[in-house]
């Protein structure tokens, strides 16, 4: 079974999303995943998704009110075979954390997506509009990154 870590800055926005979208698209192609999210930073710890991004969710079917923000540690980096970044300044802060004997891919989540766009916005300080503009690139991503490791497990 593979695992997977969703990583953004604060855990509350756009991995929680991730992950529930994941789940849900993992679950219905009956392919067995582990999924998780992280933040980069701790000033969300403990506390549920954005209910923006809540409400964004409910309307499209994924339900993650039941997350809790959380911030990367260093077992993430052995516990999971994919830690998968929003952005390019959360990549690269993996990147600078993560151990030299680390066991896992750390990834930037839009390169599985079908769209020129490289990073997932942060829709924190935005308007309805942008949560749905990131709710439309989690899915696509999330549908290229489910066809990636289904193609690895056929290796």
């Amino acid at each position: 079974m593979k695992r997977v870590l969703f990583v953004c800055l604060g855990n509350i926005c756009r991995s929680p999303a991730a992950e529930g979208v994941f789940r849900a698209k993992a679950a219905e192609a009956e392919f067995q995943v582990y999924c998780d999210s992280a933040g980069t930073g701790a000033w969300h710890v403990g506390k549920a998704p954005d209910a923006r991004m809540q409400a964004t969710a409910r309307r499209r079917g994924i339900d993650i009110s039941q997350l809790s923000a959380r911030q990367v540690d260093l077992a993430d980096f052995y516990e999971f075979d994919y830690l998968v970044a929003m952005d390019l300044d959360n990549h690269h802060s993996l990147l600078a954390m993560a151990p030299a004997n680390r066991e896992c891919d750390i990834r930037l989540f839009l390169d599985f997506a079908s769209g020129p766009e490289r990073e997932v916005p942060d829709p924190y300080y935005g308007g309805t509009d942008g949560f749905e503009h990131v709710f439309d690139l989690i899915e696509d991503a999330a549908n290229g990154f489910l066809e990636h490791l289904e193609n690895e497990d056929d290796d």
